[in-house]
């Protein structure tokens, strides 16, 4: 019983955990961004992602980078975790599979 659990269950649930943490992170990152931008999250004087594109969108033409720099980070962010994430699980180490 315990080789299955250890040697044929756990190595193969790796991956798939992995991917819906690194799922269900990015959408918690993205969630509290965009209640933040509606203003139903992070409240001032704290700082959010989406709080700070929220308080500087008024300035858009004048002002680009202090609108994209958060949004940037939030996009970085998110794709960061997921190439992190796919990187993780790597390959199978059985002898058989290339």
């Amino acid at each position: 019983m315990p080789y299955i659990i250890f040697v044929e269950v756990l190595p193969n649930m790796l991956r798939p955990v992995l991917t819906d943490f690194g799922l269900r992170f990015v959408y918690v990152v993205l969630l509290l961004s965009a209640m933040s931008f509606l203003g139903l999250g992070v409240q001032p004087p704290d700082a959010d992602w989406g709080s700070l594109v929220r308080e500087n969108i008024q300035a858009l033409g004048i002002g680009a980078p202090a609108v994209l720099a958060p949004a940037i980070a939030i996009a970085t962010l998110t794709m960061g975790v997921n190439l992190l994430i796919d990187s993780l699980g790597g390959r199978a180490k059985r002898g058989t599979e290339n």
